[in-house]
């Protein structure tokens, strides 16, 4: 492997620029810190526009990622580790990090020129469940995410980089509110369908319906709210053993999107 510049002086400017990147009181955000080697390398496949890519010099860097990186013209350099050390304080210090350009916000139009059915999560808030929300969406044939209520202000929150792996700048993720949510499910002559414990049909029926749908998840605790419930034109339920307690959201999510895998992979074609 070629050998690679290394910052040794923590006045380089682009130590300043990660310091910058990493304050949690910026109201303008155009750039992020996007952390660990699969999770460049996704972002970077996605069309991620990245500023500079760096790793730490006590560590090996991946020949898989510099090769990326190369093929698509980003610069890439290492960092003493000492400096490292002082950029991330914390107890998780990331070996391989980049900046990168925060992508425009999904639109409901890029949802409404695909094929496939939309997952809506509605007051869903916790990240690791929504980062493998997205991960699941994109593995079956989702064509994209309508968040609601999730306390994330923006697809470039940190957390959901990381958990979902990169994956969540491969499919569109539009924040919404629930009037507008519901307004282009109805517009885009799409049946959303709501999942919940006591749903009139069975999730096995989902993979008979030919129609794009919006399959509607709630959180665990509180459910979908009732301006969703209303709006919905079906209720589908996961039978279970009676005393098992309502599964995980991204569980339920991945079970449902199995079932209609079928014919949202027809609709790709």
């Amino acid at each position: 492997m070629t050998e690679l510049d290394t910052i040794t002086n923590a006045s380089d400017p682009a130590v300043q620029r990660i310091i910058d990147v990493t304050k949690s009181s910026r109201s303008n955000i155009k750039t992020t810190l996007i952390e660990d080697t699969e999770t460049l390398m996704q972002s970077i496949s996605a069309g991620v526009q990245f500023i500079e890519v760096y790793g730490s010099d006590s560590s090996p860097f991946s020949t898989e990622l510099l090769a990326l990186c190369r093929r698509q013209n980003i610069a890439v350099r290492l960092i003493d580790s000492s400096i490292v050390n002082q950029l991330f304080k914390g107890d998780r210090k990331p070996k391989t990090f980049g900046i990168a350009r925060v992508p425009r916000p999904a639109k409901f139009s890029d949802i409404a020129n695909l094929s496939g059915d939309v997952v809506v999560l509605d007051g869903v808030k916790i990240v690791g469940n929504i980062g493998a929300i997205v991960r699941t969406s994109l593995a079956l044939g989702a064509s994209g995410i309508i968040l609601v209520d999730s306390d994330i202000t923006s697809i470039a929150d940190r957390r959901l980089q990381r958990a979902s792996r990169g994956y969540v700048f491969s499919l569109p993720v539009v924040l919404s509110g629930r009037e507008e949510a519901i307004a282009f499910i109805r517009d885009s002559g799409m049946k959303m369908t709501t999942l919940t414990a006591r749903g009139k049909l069975s999730v096995k029926d989902l993979g008979d319906i030919p129609d794009r749908l919006a399959l509607l998840f709630g959180s665990e605790k509180e459910g979908p709210s009732e301006l969703f419930e209303k709006a919905a034109s079906a209720s589908v339920s996961i039978p279970m053993i009676s005393e098992t307690e309502s599964l995980n959201v991204s569980v339920s999510l991945g079970i449902a999107l199995h079932e209609r895998i079928h014919r949202n992979l027809a609709a790709q074609r």
